[in-house]
């Protein structure tokens, strides 16, 4: 309910931001110090001891500013942190026990440092119990990476977070906001939803949220629609019933006939323990003789020489024949025109001979 005590408040003014969180400081802690030492331990890898071993002093300095204390044991495995009289931060200690938290899953000491800031959380998303095939599981985490890390990358850039894919979980460091988008996109990942899609819904987002005129509107309309493709995992039935309409009786069906009817019918329930075990043996006997006269068709075959083939090659013989015989012709007549291109050349060559020798006798007789 709004006020109705309207008075001036000259220290009210529209400069100031009414959202932002101020810092805590040590005089914001009137009560003074915890009445009682909170402390978190978490356990780390043997292969971070020595990168840990080197990055501690950084840690230690960095958690004496919001007086907290913190313990490195090599022989166990973990690390500690816990409060100290001159803790004055309530939050501090659940900071102090995400960054180690962070730490241990392999995430860089100046990265992890970065979640003692008021504005920064961190998420551990578990990603492995949300897909049953382990091939599967490996393709699905491959696609949050992407092709050398594009993908991770333009996720980061997009949410304004820090993403570290570790095995069976996925570390996340950033703002709130940020965080439930990375959430949203890697759950959806698992799910086998591509995470470009969600890429460029952020992107169309983003481009939207510079339009001042566009805040109080819905973008539903901007935002692309993708529909699932893949085809329904309903498997028909073998036996497909038919579901004609059928002229409505008021009888139920007939009973099915039972093993015993069948018998009476045929006349078989009458007949003696011993005429009924000659009855199977010769019903027996005579599977055996059709299954033997089978497979000695069968074999009779392989003895069969096969007329198709014979008389393919047959056919193949006559054709090499016919093409011998065309190849032989077309030489005989090629030899008959060279014979007579020869002859012509003779004729011409003894008429130019002749012309010549009368040419000469001419010119001796006029001298």
């Amino acid at each position: 309910m709004p006020s109705t005590y309207k008075r001036d408040k000259p220290w009210d003014t529209d400069d100031i931001d009414k959202w932002k969180v101020e810092p805590f400081n040590a005089e914001d802690n009137v009560a003074g110090s915890f009445a009682e030492e909170s402390s978190f331990a978490t356990l780390f890898p043997k292969y971070r001891e020595q990168y840990l071993k080197e990055a501690w002093p950084l840690v230690t300095r960095s958690l004496e500013k919001y007086g907290i204390a913190c313990t490195l044991d090599l022989v166990e495995g973990s690390m500690t942190v816990k409060t100290t009289r001159k803790t004055f931060d309530p939050a501090a200690i659940l900071k102090a026990r995400d960054l180690i938290k962070l730490l241990s899953r392999s995430v860089p000491v100046q990265q992890a440092l970065k979640i003692l800031d008021d504005e920064v959380a961190c998420d551990v998303i578990k990603i492995r119990n949300q897909v049953r095939n382990k091939e599967r599981f490996v393709k699905r985490r491959q696609r949050i990476l992407g092709p050398g890390g594009s993908t991770l990358k333009a996720l980061e850039l997009l949410t304004g977070t820090y993403i570290l894919v570790q095995g069976n979980t996925v570390a996340a460091m950033g703002p709130y906001k940020g965080l439930k988008e990375v959430r949203k996109v890697i759950n959806d990942c698992m799910a086998n939803i591509h995470p470009i899609y969600h890429i460029k819904e952020l992107m169309i987002k983003r481009e939207l949220a510079k339009d001042p005129s566009l805040a109080e509107e819905s973008w539903d309309r901007f935002l692309p629609n993708f529909k699932k493709r893949t085809l329904s995992k309903r498997r028909m039935p073998f036996k497909v019933t038919d579901k004609t309409k059928k002229v409505y009786t008021p009888f139920p069906p007939a009973p099915e006939k039972s093993k015993v009817d069948l018998q009476i019918e045929s006349g078989e329930y009458f007949l003696s323990k011993e005429a009924k075990d000659r009855a199977q043996k010769e019903e027996i006997m005579e599977r055996q003789r059709v299954k033997r006269e089978e497979k000695m068709k069968e074999r009779e075959k392989a003895f069969v020489a096969p007329e198709e083939l014979e008389a393919a090659e047959k056919a193949k013989k006559e054709k090499k024949e016919k093409k011998e015989k065309k190849k032989r012709k077309r030489e005989s007549e090629a030899a008959e025109l060279e014979a007579d291109a020869d002859a012509s050349d003779r004729k011409e060559k003894k008429k130019k001979k002749k012309k010549s020798k009368s040419k000469e006798e001419t010119s001796d007789g006029e001298a």
